[in-house]
């Protein structure tokens, strides 16, 4: 049996076919009015008075020069302010001419002077170790670790020795124990140096003897004219010296 659908009637609202006539033609896109913001050209949608009327000013920076001589009225010359500022490393607070100065009075053991090293710093030090460190390194031993834990345990070791045997009267602070006991250490990386082309036995043990003396030397010369109440105590602070400097020197020779 065949099965029958109701299916409504179209209607046409003109009661037919639409023709040409009634068909509806798509409208323009919406278009804002050109007048709303006439004095900001990229807010316009017309692209063409957009371009004409935009132009761009190269821009102009503001002088860099400082003037120099007081209130005058700009009879003055100017001059840059990079060429005022001071050097990067003495802004960070490293002076080379001292650090050159400190060097060479510690190469002469017999005429140490004391007065360059009352000014302390950590730059000498930190030098120091790190070339006593990349000798060590060429000789394939790796001890960059120890050598500043050995230093912060030597320093800490010298000032509570030395202020407990000055008393009260003791003004040795750490931080210059520090800079002192790495500036000595400049005979010590001149013998890791050394080592590297010495053979081992005798010749090397003989050869760190006499650089740990002229270390502990040159380090007690130091403390006791820096320090006060260090005559008293001249043999004490050189064993002291003698036995850090000694651990150094146990570093190189094995």
């Amino acid at each position: 049996m065949a099965k029958e659908f109701n299916v409504p009637p179209v209607v046409f609202p003109s009661g037919g076919n639409p023709g040409p006539q009634q068909r509806r033609l798509p409208t323009a896109p919406f278009q804002p009015s050109k007048a709303s913001t006439p004095s900001i050209p990229f807010m316009s949608f017309d692209i063409g008075s957009a371009a004409a009327s935009t132009s761009f000013s190269t821009p102009q920076y503001a002088s860099a020069t400082i003037g120099s001589g007081g209130g005058g009225g700009g009879g003055g010359g100017g001059s840059t302010g990079f060429e005022d500022e001071p050097p990067l490393l003495e802004e960070l607070g490293i002076n080379t001419k001292q650090i050159y100065q400190k060097t060479l009075s510690i190469l002469n053991p017999f005429r140490v002077k004391a007065y360059l090293h009352e000014d302390a710093d950590l730059s000498g030090p930190c030098l120091f170790l790190m070339a006593f460190g990349l000798f060590q390194l060429l000789a394939g031993k790796l001890h960059f670790g120890i050598l500043l834990g050995w230093v912060i345990m030597a320093s800490s070791f010298l000032y509570v020795v030395f202020n407990m045997l000055a008393g009260r009267n003791g003004d040795l602070d750490l931080y210059r124990c520090v800079s002192l006991i790495g500036y000595c250490m400049l005979p010590i990386v001149i013998l890791s140096a050394i080592s590297l082309f010495l053979p081992g036995g005798m010749a090397i043990n003989v050869v760190a003897g006499v650089f740990v003396l002229w270390s502990t030397r040159v380090c007690t010369k130091l403390l006791v004219e820096l320090a006060s109440c260090g005559d008293e105590h001249h043999g004490l602070i050189a064993y002291a010296c003698f036995l850090i400097y000694m651990f150094f020197s146990l570093l190189v020779i094995f």
